[in-house]
C-alpha cells in the first residue's frame, strides 16, 4: 500500500426518465462505491462523483407521454434516484444534476473552447425529419434496423443488442418514434467532432498503452471501433430540451447529450469543491490524480472514444486511468427492460426489504457481471442470504458477541500462553487487508468479497475445531477459553473494518456492537488490521449482540416472483392486444367525415334472417323514421337481447340489399382483440334521433 493518492471516481450518470434498478447497481454503482470506500479507508483523497443525466430524447419522449414538461419529469426522478442511492448507502461525495446552472455554464464553456480552437467541423447535412411532428428526429426519436446486426428495434444513436453506436441516418427502414411515419431527409446545420483525427492517438493510448491493465471487454470494443474506422460525430442536435448551443445562429439547437453528460462529471466536481473549499482543478487537471470511470458496457464507446477525444481536444484535462466497465445483469433469465417494467427497482426493494440494503449489495457483488452477462434470481438471493450471510458471517459474529457478554460481562479477556493455533490465526488475519485490497484494485470485486467471507469461515472453523468450543471448555480450561475469545474478537473486529466497502450497514452495526471507535483505538483505517497492535485490546468493553442478518422467508420470495409474473402477464396481454388490433386504415379528410350522419337509434324488433347464421334483421327508430337495418351480428347476440337497446346508427348510408332485404343504414360496433363484437353505446337518456358530432 502506497502513500496518500488522489482519486477522481465517476459513476455513469443515470437517466432521469425512470428509477434505478438492480442492473444499474450491479453494473456501475455498487462496484464504484466499493472502490471509493476502499480508497478512503486507505486514507486516500477521493472525489466520488455522479449526478442525474437530465437531457436527451428519452426525457422528452416520456414527458410527452405523461403530458408534463421535461423539467417536471426530471425533478421527480432526480429525487427518487438521489434518495434511493442515499438510503442504499452509495457514498457519492456529490450527486448533482445536468439541469443545474453550474453544469450549463461548464458545458457551454467547454464547447466554446473547442469551437474557438477550431476543433469542430461545421457541416450542413441531411437529417431525418418528421413533417407531421414538424421536427428533426434526433437519437431516440427514431427507430429502425441496425445496419450492423440487423436488430429491427435499434435506436437512432445506438443499438442496444450489439452495442454499436451510429447516426440515425444509418438505420435501415427508419420510423419516427413520435408518429410512426417514415421520415424524410431535410438539410440542417450541425457541429461535428472529427473522431477520425484521433484514431491513431486513441489506439496508442488505449489499445497499446493499457492492454495489460484494462478489462478485455473494454479493449475489445475499442479495438473494434478503431478497426471499423472512426467518423466525425455530431455534438449538437435539433431539440428544444437541453443546453443551447452557445454559437450565434444556432437557435433551436442544443448540445448532444453525450457531449453534455460526461462534462457533468466536471461540473459536479466543481460544485462539490466550492462547497467543501477545495480546488476542483486538482481532481481534473493534476497529473498525479487517477481518474476512473465506472460504467456499463453500453457506455464504453462514449467513455473510451468520444469523451477522451473531447478531453484531448480541450487539452487541459487528465485522461482516465481505467474504465472498468461491467457486462449486463439479467433478471430471472430475461433481459432487464425499463419499457417492459422487467426489473427490480431499487426504491421498491428498499420498501419491501427495509434495513436489508447489504443483502442486495452482497448478492449483486457475489454475482457481479464482471466478465460476462450474469443472472439475478430471487431464489439465489434467498439462498445467499440464508446460507452465507446468516449461517456464516452472522452466525460467527453472534456467537462471539454473545459468549463475550456471557462469560466476561462484555470485557475483552486477557491472554496468556497463546498456542500455535491462536497465533497462526492472528497472523493470518493480518494478511487479509492486502489480499482483499489487491483484488479490489484490480476491479475483481467478486473475488474480494469471497476473500472476506473466507475470513469469516476461518472464524467459524476455529471455534468448531474439536475440543476448542468455548462452551465446552469454560469450566475446565478457563484460560484457554479467554485466549479463544480474545482471538475471535480480533477476527470480528477485522471483519468490521474489512467489510465496510462491501457491507457498510453491517460494518456500522458490528462496530457498534464492538464499541469500536476512533476514541478507543489508534486507527480505524484499512491498514490497521495488518498492524502490530491488537485491534481490540484487553479490558475493552463491548456492547450487547444485535441481529446482523435475518432469514429471507419463502413467502417474501414468492411475493417478488408473483410481482414479476404479473408484469409478464401484463406485457403478454399488451403484446397480444397490439398484434390483434386491426391496423389503421387509409387516412380520410375532414369534409368526408362531416358527410356522415350519426344518430342515436333504438332497436324496436329483431329476428334472425332465415337460412343464415350471421344476419340479424332489425327495425330501428332513428328519431326521424323507423327503418330496417340488416347487420351481421347474429352469432354475437340473441334477438331477444337486442330489443330496447340504444345504438349508434349511420343514417345516411346508401341502402343496400342483403339476401333480398334492403338495409337502410348501419349500426356501429367495435371488435375487441378476441374478435368479439360490442356496441358503441350512446347514453340511454339521449333521445332517439339525436345527432352525434
Amino acid at each position: 500500500m502506497s502513500s496518500q493518492q488522489r482519486f477522481t471516481i465517476t459513476a455513469a450518470l443515470p437517466y432521469t426518465n425512470g428509477p434505478v434498478h438492480i442492473g444499474h447497481l450491479a453494473g456501475v454503482y455498487v462496484p464504484a462505491d466499493i472502490y471509493a470506500r476502499y480508497q478512503r479507508l486507505l486514507g486516500n483523497d477521493v472525489a466520488f462523483i455522479c449526478g442525474s443525466d437530465e437531457h436527451g430524447v428519452p426525457i422528452t419522449i416520456k414527458a410527452k407521454k405523461e403530458g408534463i414538461t421535461p423539467q417536471e419529469l426530471v425533478n421527480r426522478y432526480h429525487k427518487i434516484i438521489g434518495d434511493s442511492f442515499k438510503e442504499f448507502g452509495i457514498t457519492f461525495d456529490n450527486y448533482s444534476r445536468t439541469s443545474a446552472q453550474i453544469h450549463h455554464d461548464t458545458a457551454s464553456a467547454f464547447f466554446t473552447k473547442l469551437y474557438d480552437d477550431g476543433k469542430f467541423i461545421e457541416q450542413v447535412t441531411e437529417q431525418l425529419y418528421d413533417p407531421e411532428a414538424d421536427q428533426f428526429l434526433a437519437d431516440r426519436f427514431v427507430v429502425g434496423t441496425c445496419p450492423k446486426c440487423g436488430n429491427p428495434e435499434s435506436y437512432g444513436d445506438q443499438c442496444e443488442k450489439c452495442g454499436t453506436s451510429h447516426n440515425a441516418t444509418d438505420l435501415i427502414d427508419p420510423k419516427s418514434a413520435i408518429t410512426g411515419n417514415t421520415p424524410e431527409l431535410k438539410e440542417t446545420r450541425h457541429w461535428f467532432l472529427p473522431l477520425d483525427q484521433y484514431s491513431d492517438w486513441l489506439k496508442e493510448w488505449i489499445v497499446d498503452g493499457h492492454a495489460s491493465d484494462w478489462k478485455s471487454n473494454v479493449l475489445g470494443q475499442v479495438k473494434s471501433w478503431i478497426t471499423d474506422g472512426l467518423h466525425p460525430r455530431a455534438v449538437t442536435r435539433d431539440l428544444d430540451w437541453g443546453i443551447p448551443v452557445p454559437v450565434n445562429g444556432a437557435d433551436g439547437k442544443v448540445l448532444y447529450v453525450w457531449f453534455d453528460a460526461p462534462i457533468g462529471y466536471i461540473s459536479a466536481t466543481k460544485e462539490w469543491a466550492t462547497r467543501e473549499g477545495k480546488n476542483w482543478e486538482d481532481y481534473w487537471k493534476n497529473e498525479d490524480t487517477q481518474l476512473l470511470h465506472f460504467i456499463g458496457k453500453d457506455n464504453i464507446v462514449f467513455h473510451c472514444i468520444i469523451f477522451p477525444a473531447m478531453l484531448k481536444a480541450h487539452g487541459d484535462f487528465i485522461l482516465p486511468e481505467n474504465v472498468p466497465a461491467n457486462e449486463f445483469l439479467n433478471l430471472e433469465d430475461d433481459k432487464i427492460s425499463t419499457s417492459r417494467n422487467w426489473a427490480v427497482w431499487l426504491h421498491e426493494y428498499l420498501e419491501d426489504f427495509p434495513d436489508q440494503q447489504d443483502v442486495l449489495r452482497y448478492v449483486l457483488t457475489a454475482n457481479a457481471p464482471e466478465t460476462k452477462d450474469n443472472n439475478f434470481t430471487w431464489k439465489d438471493f434467498q439462498a445467499r442470504n440464508n446460507n452465507e450471510l446468516v449461517a456464516n458471517l452472522g452466525n460467527f459474529v453472534n456467537r462471539v458477541i454473545v459468549l463475550t457478554n456471557k462469560y466476561y460481562d462484555g470485557i475483552v479477556p486477557q491472554t496468556q500462553d497463546l498456542d500455535s493455533r491462536d497465533t497462526e490465526l492472528l497472523e493470518l488475519i493480518k494478511t487479509y487487508p492486502d489480499k482483499i485490497g489487491k483484488s479490489v484494485e484490480q476491479f475483481r470485486f467478486r473475488e474480494s468479497l469471497n476473500q472476506l467471507m473466507q475470513l469469516s469461515s476461518l472464524g467459524n472453523k476455529y471455534i468448531a475445531e474439536e475440543g476448542l468450543e468455548p462452551w465446552k471448555l469454560v469450566k475446565t480450561e478457563p484460560q484457554k477459553v479467554q485466549n479463544i475469545m480474545y482471538v475471535c474478537l480480533q477476527l470480528t473486529t477485522a471483519l468490521a473494518i474489512l467489510s465496510e466497502p462491501f457491507l457498510p450497514h453491517t460494518s456500522t452495526k458490528l462496530k457498534n456492537m464492538l464499541n469500536y471507535s476512533a476514541q478507543d483505538v489508534e486507527s480505524t483505517s484499512w491498514n490497521h488490521v495488518a498492524g502490530l497492535e491488537p485491534l481490540l485490546p484487553a479490558n475493552h468493553k463491548i456492547n450487547k449482540a444485535a441481529l446482523l442478518f435475518s432469514r429471507i422467508e419463502d413467502e417474501q420470495v414468492q411475493a417478488q416472483l408473483e410481482k414479476l409474473q404479473a408484469t409478464k402477464a401484463a406485457n403478454l396481454g399488451s403484446a397480444e392486444t397490439k398484434s390483434n388490433l386491426m391496423p389503421q386504415k387509409e387516412e380520410t379528410n375532414y369534409d368526408d367525415f362531416m358527410k356522415m350522419d350519426l344518430r342515436v337509434g333504438e332497436i324496436l324488433t329483431a329476428e334472425r334472417m332465415p337460412k343464415t347464421d350471421k344476419l340479424m334483421v332489425m327495425t330501428v327508430d332513428t328519431g326521424i323514421d323507423k327503418r330496417t337495418i340488416v347487420s351481421g351480428i347474429a352469432q354475437h347476440f340473441e334477438a331477444t337481447d337486442l330489443v330496447g337497446r340504444k345504438v349508434t346508427v349511420l343514417a345516411n348510408l346508401a341502402p343496400r340489399k342483403l339476401r333480398g332485404v334492403e338495409s337502410q343504414g348501419m349500426i356501429l360496433l367495435a371488435e375487441d382483440p378476441e374478435g368479439k363484437l360490442v356496441f358503441v353505446n350512446p347514453d340511454d337518456a339521449v333521445v332517439n334521433g339525436a345527432t352525434i358530432a
